[in-house]
């Protein structure tokens, strides 16, 4: 865990890398994440960061200016991994002629729309052939910077623009994609769930997917005020209820091996999150005859919980 002395000296580091002057909402964590996994970057190494569309890139690079502080190239949606795969190996070609003396780190920055749906593909390949890289998710269960549309993640019973709550319709009528299951099936030495609200923990496991050669990949969550309308003030409220509800568990999968980090004496009820996290859930709170969803997707939370505890328990 980190002290008060490490994290100066990360936040001082990341702000270096990733600096002020980006335009991200009022309240959003993805600065807290970006600044807090670059200023993780071991000593005498440098950061190369590749950063797929999504709300960080529209936010950090308005031409003529960047919010980062090193390299860094923006790409598409779908292919921000595949773009740092050959980043990558072209740095370990040229090393290996002498070409090359300084030593890097590889990171990938993408939400969800560009890791659990449209780069899924290239995510897939990069974690497949065992490239030296860490691939960050920022999952706010949505497409932010494009209109707050559903996406993969987007958990069920959620309204967005593209799933709209109306007569017809309480929400995304699906279940959100399992990425973190679908990563570990690629059997990578490192994979881990987190959450900036608990900020030791997340330190913890950037560090620990720092200390592996090969793919590493954190999914993070990240709270969106602008799309799950609520005040901006409370998006550290959001992401800690989120967690203290089981709605967002922390763990990791290390070498297989699954391990819960923060387990709680007594989950509060998921409704506090539904509750905390704004207009994507506020039409639960309406009653309607024969709809119960909010005991509906409790019993989802706690299953997939009890199943996260067995395969804790298996390892």
């Amino acid at each position: 865990m980190a002290g008060k002395c490490d994290l100066q000296k990360i936040w001082e580091k990341g702000k270096d890398c990733f600096g002020p002057g980006h335009r991200t909402c009022s309240g959003c964590f993805i600065p807290t994440i970006v600044r807090t996994v670059l200023g993780c970057v071991p000593d005498g190494y440098e950061p190369v960061v590749s950063i797929a569309t999504g709300c960080l890139e529209v936010t950090s690079t308005i031409w003529p200016h960047t919010s980062f502080g090193g390299s860094c190239i923006h790409n598409a949606f779908e292919n921000s991994a595949s773009t740092m795969a050959g980043i990558e190996r072209a740095y370990v070609a040229r090393k290996k002629r002498g070409e090359i003396k300084k030593k890097f780190k590889f990171v990938v920055f993408a939400g969800d729309g560009g890791t659990v749906d449209i780069g899924l593909q290239a995510l897939s390949g990069m974690l497949e052939r065992g490239h030296d890289i860490l691939y960050v998710l920022y999952d706010n269960g949505c497409y932010s910077n494009t209109g707050v549309q559903r996406s993969g993640s987007t958990p069920y019973l959620a309204n967005t623009t593209t799933s709209p709550v109306g007569l017809e319709s309480n929400g995304k009528a699906q279940k959100r994609k399992d990425i973190m299951s679908i990563v570990a099936a690629h059997n990578i030495p490192y994979a881990a769930q987190a959450n900036p609200a608990y900020l030791d923990d997340f330190i913890y496991k950037i560090n620990k997917a720092f200390s592996y050669e090969g793919p590493k990949f954190l999914s993070v969550f990240m709270p969106c005020n602008y799309g799950w309308k609520f005040p901006q003030s409370k998006t550290y409220d959001v992401a800690k209820v989120a967690t203290e509800t089981n709605f967002w568990p922390l763990y990791e999968i290390e070498g297989g091996k699954y391990k819960i980090n923060y387990k709680l004496k007594k989950a509060l009820p998921v409704e506090e999150y539904l509750k905390a996290s704004g207009g994507q859930y506020a039409h639960l709170f309406k009653p309607k005859p024969n709809f119960k969803p909010i005991a509906e997707i409790q019993k989802e939370i706690n299953e997939y919980f009890k199943t996260l505890e067995k395969k804790a328990r298996m390892c």
